[in-house]
């Protein structure tokens, strides 16, 4: 907690007294020096790049953080915002998580430049809501003229504007800003962002590129966990497990990973992939998932249940999977997974009661269920369409509670 105890004295870091003045108060007054805006910045970007790279610490004290740079900023002379480069540090500070009402006292003032109005005014709509406004404002912004960091955080900005209407500059918005800033949590955002830009593109190739160069430099990134949840569905999307080969891919892709982040992403895509009505990605992604749970007992039951779950919606894999998931311990397993336990075994009750023989002579038949690989006998199509949607409005209300 040693990153705890530095925000907590913060507001002495940032006073400079010289050492002369140590014995005498009245020098000390007039000699105390407050940090400028742009050093209060500089502070607050150090610890966001430490949350880049897996401090949870970083990511507790940020709020702290936070709150003493916006009262600082509030408290700052008026003179100190005839300087060009404190506004800026202001619109990177409220781009970086900050409070707007430093904006707002900026944009009252009538000193200002009229490009930092520019900045100021349309920062302020975005962090607001106001996108059609701060789009208008920000869209001819040359991003190339600015600061470093200035820059990357208002690519960001126009990026996330124009994505829906103007993918493909997004994308190079994005790429600008990771080749901008390496290594910070600027980056970080705009990797994680432009992976799930491509993958609404469809572009495969370069979703794989991109999710390689995540999963090596920002595995550990506090926002990780958000980011494996978009990432599963995101493969399933592009078919990366829809068969031997391309999974092939995806186990290069995930070997970047510590074991227990594999087994946790196999569990997340073979989860997905049931949402999405791909049982073979499914049963693929649970089948590895299985295989690296050997001393995870939760994990095993998790994908026994995601692969059975696929599997009884297939004519060759009811009778095991029904039998698999009457077998499976529903206390082992967490809350909404028992909910998927409950609504696959319904399924399979449906799927049981919905059979149909495709020849009048099955109907005699001692067992209501195909044996075997037994051609003649089908399935009621209307009943796997009615379990595959079952299955897909309960995850698809487990995923909305969970955001």
């Amino acid at each position: 907690m040693r990153l705890l105890r530095v925000v907590a004295a913060l507001p002495a870091l940032l006073i400079s007294v010289p050492a002369t003045a140590e014995n005498d108060p009245e020098i000390a007054s007039q000699e105390k020096r407050v940090a400028t805006p742009i050093e209060l910045v500089r502070t607050l970007q150090a610890m966001q790049d430490q949350i880049a790279a897996g401090s949870a610490d970083a990511h507790i004290a940020q709020r702290a953080l936070l709150t003493h740079i916006d009262n600082q900023l509030i408290q700052q002379d008026q003179e100190a915002w005839r300087d060009s480069k404190n506004v800026r540090a202001a619109v990177v500070f409220v781009l970086s998580g900050g409070r707007p009402s430093i904006l707002r006292k900026l944009a009252s003032l009538d000193f200002l430049e009229k490009s930092d109005v520019v900045l100021v005014t349309g920062a302020l709509a975005y962090v607001e809501g106001r996108e059609a406004e701060a789009r208008r404002i920000l869209n001819d912004v040359d991003v190339h003229l600015l600061p470093p960091i200035l820059a990357g955080q208002l690519a960001l900005v126009q990026s996330a504007l124009i994505v829906r209407d103007d993918p493909a500059r997004s994308v190079a918005l994005l790429d600008y800003v990771r080749l901008q800033l390496p290594g910070t949590l600027i980056e970080e955002a705009a990797l994680r962002r432009e992976i799930f830009v491509v993958s609404q593109m469809k572009d495969a190739t370069k979703f794989e590129a991109l999710s390689r160069q995540y999963l090596h430099r920002f595995r550990h990134s506090v926002y990780g966990g958000n980011f494996r949840q978009r990432f599963a569905a995101a493969l399933t999307r592009l078919e990366f497990a829809k068969d031997e080969e391309k999974f092939a891919r995806l186990i290069s892709m995930l070997s970047e990973l510590e074991a227990n982040g594999q087994r946790e992403l196999y569990l997340l895509i073979a989860r997905a992939a049931i949402d999405q009505g791909q049982t073979k990605a499914a049963i693929l992604a649970a089948e590895k998932a299985h295989e690296m749970s050997a001393t995870d007992k939760i994990g095993a039951a998790r994908a026994k249940l995601y692969k059975a779950a696929a599997s009884i919606v297939t004519v060759k894999g009811f009778e095991s999977s029904f039998e698999e998931l009457q077998k499976i311990d529903k206390a082992s397993l967490p809350p909404n997974d028992a909910i998927l336990l409950d609504t696959a075994l319904s399924t399979a009750t449906q799927i049981r009661k919905g059979f149909e023989p495709s020849k009048p002579e099955a109907a005699n038949s001692k067992s209501p269920l195909p044996s075997g690989d037994a051609p003649e006998i089908k399935y009621s199509l209307p009943s796997i369409s009615r379990a595959q949607d079952a299955i897909r409005r309960v995850d698809t209300l487990f995923q909305k509670e969970t955001r």
